[in-house]
């Protein structure tokens, strides 16, 4: 079984294992991308999408294996693949994050400088065409600075989402349901099932067992649950959720000795679900509008449930985001990296394991899986015990966010034998 580090050390990530060898240039360029986030990056998944798209329509310009995601071009006889796939990121990152272009051209630089200079040379321009034509197609698609929408305000009725506490800020991600999708038709096309009446046994089941589990002062959620909810939201480590899911990917490819053109296409499958999944939960949220728990427990009184009671003391183990509660980001996130991979190797169990870094001097933290879905489904229960979400929000987030990949993977990116 393969242990896969998530640190990030410079631009290389660690892979901590007996098999492990060099990654190839997709993977590479994931890595650097990645070293250029915090744990909770605002623009993360646009990067990524942007980025995997140039380089699978560059690599498969010289290979053509697939048909094009969405840049088509033609290669001279003899172009190396590798090149354009390089430069293509290249571009594309040092036209989203220009202050961090040195980086980016060292890297560029240290990959062509292995290359035989003329081919490698023929692959540059099929790399700058395609990441110009990626920038273009996605230079107003509507994503913005993430800061406080003060014009989201909801009545403060039973079940309306309110600013939370501590913070009590403003709406964040309001813009992201008008945000042009990477595959979807629409922002709307794959809408999670609303939440149950409040009145209903089954939002008083799941709003008990978050009161229970999720509090930050719970006797009953195990301290190994504690730990994994922390780690899932990026508390006390270096990695955040949106590193796990890209660093699994490579760690398989390579032990599955996957080509770069099928890295390529693996990586933007993946990287399109994650952003139309996140976009699906967000745009869920705003349509519907539910309260969060904390707010839900302290106001149970008015729920008109005689199965809740109301704690106005209440407070959840994390930090609750600043926005609408259901469906859940997270499990709408991980569902879709989760069937990305399953559509990618056509099956789900291969085993791997994860460690996380730890900050503060505390050790490293190791969880051995079964496959994919084991780790989404772990993640989306870690915001129950968490305190920042029901079960039910999980649920309806995971039918959704499946159908993301799977629309994906059924229109784009496909074999041409």
């Amino acid at each position: 079984m393969r242990t896969i580090a998530l640190a990030l050390l410079g631009v290389i990530a660690v892979v901590t294992s007996a098999f492990a060898q060099t990654p190839n240039v997709v993977i590479q360029w994931n890595q650097i991308l990645q070293a250029q986030f915090g744990t909770a990056p605002s623009n993360a998944q646009r990067s990524l999408s942007m980025m995997h798209i140039a380089m699978f329509d560059a690599i498969n310009a010289v290979e053509e294996a697939y048909t094009p995601y969405r840049v088509r071009v033609r290669a001279s006889h003899g172009a190396l693949a590798e090149a354009a796939g390089a430069q293509a990121a290249r571009d594309v990152l040092a036209a989203l994050y220009p202050a961090q272009q040195p980086v980016f051209d060292a890297a560029l630089e240290a990959q062509l400088n292995s290359m035989p200079p003329g081919l490698a040379q023929q692959g540059v321009q099929i790399g700058h065409q395609v990441a110009q034509a990626v920038l273009e197609w996605r230079a107003n698609d509507g994503w913005q600075p993430i800061t406080p929408d003060p014009t989201y305000v909801l009545p403060p009725f039973p079940g309306q989402w309110q600013p939370t506490p501590p913070a009590n800020s403003f709406a964040t991600f309001t813009f992201y349901p008008r945000v042009t999708p990477f595959a979807l038709l629409t922002s709307t096309q794959y809408l999670a099932v609303p939440p149950p009446a409040l009145t209903s046994a089954r939002y008083a089941a799941d709003l008990n067992e978050t009161k229970l589990l999720g509090s930050a002062t719970s006797t009953v959620r195990t301290p190994d649950d504690t730990l994994f909810a922390q780690l899932i939201a990026g508390v006390g480590t270096t990695v955040g959720f949106l590193h796990v899911w890209n660093i699994v990917a490579g760690d398989v490819a390579q032990r599955w000795g996957l080509s770069a053109v099928e890295t390529a296409r693996l990586f933007a499958l993946l990287n399109v679900a994650m952003h139309d999944g996140l976009q699906t939960s967000f745009t869920s949220k705003f349509a519907y509008g539910l309260w969060r728990p904390v707010t839900a427990i302290r106001r149970a009184a008015e729920d008109l449930n005689p199965a809740t009671d109301a704690d106005p003391t209440w407070t959840p183990l994390l930090g609750t985001p600043p926005y609408p509660s259901h469906p859940g980001n997270v499990a709408c996130f991980t569902a879709a990296a989760a069937r990305a991979l399953q559509l990618v190797f056509q099956r789900d169990d291969i085993p791997f394991s994860v460690t996380w870094p730890r900050t503060g001097g505390l050790p490293s933290v190791t969880r051995d899986f079964s496959g994919f879905w084991q780790l989404a489904d772990q993640e989306a229960r870690s915001r129950i015990h968490g305190g920042i979400h029901f079960q039910f929000e999980s649920e309806a987030s995971q039918a959704a966010c499946v159908k993301v990949a799977e629309f994906a993977h059924a229109r784009f990116m496909k074999p041409r034998r």
